[in-house]
């Protein structure tokens, strides 16, 4: 579960692009929080500690404690928009908690035990199906991610939904099924040596009913020219009495 971390803001008190703007020159990044039944409440934070906060990778699953003008409230991260050039967060959405909230949540994936596996140790690759797992998770009881190994792990082995340990009242949005999170798979040099040995086997096999074909023939017409009747005389028969 997320600890509830402090995250300083100050309130922004008009909306639009020019304030935006002005705010992004300062060093600031525009936020806004909102839900519970209450008007959206719009804010800044300094840029250096959101990027900071969203360097760690866990941001969307953590919960914070705004406190503006004398009030404390806890947030949790909805959506953070970056800038499609330089891929520097913009803008923030986060949503107001209370004890009952619940929030459908895409929660990371964390690989361990690779040095151990015994397909990557021969060589393998590790193929993530999926990075994340959407879960509907109590805002009480977020994980911050979902560890699995693959220290069992062979080569064309797969690790399914059915190896993660799910927190009490966390559950998955897909629970009609099993799904596959992560397989082991050869390298593509080593299944490119695979299709041409099993190419060259193909073209042998090939010349070689080529070979029992043409030795069929030959056969054939030996046994058809010894039972040819005596009126219709073969090639050789014909060249003697010539």
């Amino acid at each position: 579960m997320s600890n509830i971390q402090p995250l300083a803001a100050e309130p922004r008190e008009r909306a639009g692009k020019g304030s935006a703007r002005a705010a992004r020159r300062a060093g600031l990044i525009p936020a806004v929080i909102y839900g519970d039944k209450k008007d959206p409440e719009m804010i800044t934070i300094a840029k250096k500690d959101l990027v900071r906060l969203i360097g760690r990778g866990t941001f969307l699953t953590s919960i914070f404690n705004i406190e503006t003008n004398g009030t404390a409230q806890q947030v949790l991260p909805r959506d953070v928009q970056l800038d499609p050039v330089t891929d520097v967060p913009i803008h923030v959405d986060f949503l107001r908690l209370t004890k009952d909230t619940k929030v459908t949540i895409d929660v990371p994936i964390r690989i361990v035990g690779q040095d151990d596996s015994p397909g990557l140790t021969m060589g393998g690759v590790l193929n993530m199906v999926r990075h994340t797992i959407e879960c509907i998770c109590p805002v009480t009881s977020i994980p911050d991610f979902f560890e699995i190994s693959v220290a069992e792990l062979d080569m064309g082995g797969s690790l399914h939904s059915t190896a993660i340990d799910l927190p009490e009242g966390v559950t998955m949005t897909i629970s009609d099924r099993t799904f596959t999170i992560a397989t082991i798979v050869a390298p593509s040099r080593v299944r490119s040596e695979e299709e041409r040995e099993a190419d060259e086997a193909a073209e042998a096999a090939a010349l070689e009913a080529e070979l029992l074909a043409e030795e069929g023939e030959e056969i054939t017409e030996g046994e058809a020219g010894a039972k040819a009747p005596a009126d219709e005389p073969g090639e050789d028969a014909e060249k003697a009495e010539e």
